[in-house]
């Protein structure tokens, strides 16, 4: 697996998502992607209650500890890298978490307009 550059959506170098709980799909604390990163784990948030509730119901568990995978469970105000179309599915459920640019990799920008993304970004 070959990173692709790490660039976020406005164009700078990526900066770290969040080293605890460890996100990514390199689990480096960065957004980075590659070809075999099919979920597009590229979109850096603080998650929200409503958020992890919402996830929590269309099947996606990110609440619950799992150290057999070395996660620990999120909790509101953690940072996490998500996939691109999850984060899209909960714009449309209205219920997004909000985005850190800067920490959110350029290829988000393939499924996710960036005029949307700043509409929901914090720093």
């Amino acid at each position: 697996m070959t990173p692709l550059p790490s660039r976020n959506v406005l164009g700078g170098p990526l900066k770290p998502c969040s080293m605890k709980p460890l996100t990514g799909f390199f689990r480096n604390g960065h957004c980075d992607t590659c070809a075999e990163d099919h979920g597009c784990h590229t979109v850096c948030v603080e998650v929200t209650d409503a958020f992890l509730a919402s996830n929590l119901a269309a099947g996606n568990d990110l609440i619950t500890p799992r150290p057999e995978f070395g996660f620990s469970g999120l909790s509101p105000g953690d940072r996490w890298c998500l996939c691109a179309s999850r984060w899209l599915e909960a714009v449309e459920a209205g219920d997004p978490s909000p985005v850190i640019l800067a920490s959110t990799h350029e290829r988000t920008l393939e499924l996710v307009p960036l005029a949307l993304l700043q509409q929901y970004a914090t720093s």
